[in-house]
């Protein structure tokens, strides 16, 4: 599991992005997580290879 802050999340359209604890940010999906999560919330994560990218999955608050 990866760890990092939400950076950004549109509940309206479904999707943000976590900045990891490296810094990278990665694409999230609401079918990707498992908690309800908002804007600098610290979550887990894993990640997964999207048709565009990085996405992250099984999103938790920590």
């Amino acid at each position: 599991m990866k760890t990092g802050t939400v950076k950004f999340f549109n509940e309206t359209k479904g999707f943000g992005f976590i900045k990891d604890d490296s810094g990278q940010e990665i694409f999230v999906h609401a079918t990707g997580l498992a908690d309800k999560v908002k804007e600098n919330d610290a979550v887990t994560f894993e990640i997964t290879e999207g048709r565009k990218g990085l996405n992250a999955i099984n999103v938790k608050r920590a």
